[in-house]
């Protein structure tokens, strides 16, 4: 059974469930793509997406009350 626990503000100083984990398979993959990906590739694909995001049309969010 999975554990229920909001990872993002348990875990903010390290994973508190260890090996019961639900996210440890990302765990791998994350330490492969950066020991294979260089810093100057990384900052790269950051600037991309930072990119994209601004030439993206602007989204207006309408609260419900006002």
């Amino acid at each position: 059974m999975e554990p229920k626990i909001n990872c993002a503000v348990a875990c903010v100083n390290g994973c508190v469930l260890g090996d019961q984990c639900p996210h440890r398979a990302y765990v791998q993959e994350a330490t492969k793509f950066m020991a294979e990906t260089s810093l100057d590739d990384m900052l790269n694909i950051a600037e991309a997406a930072r990119i994209k995001k601004l030439s993206e049309p602007t989204q207006w969010v309408i609260p419900d009350e006002i």
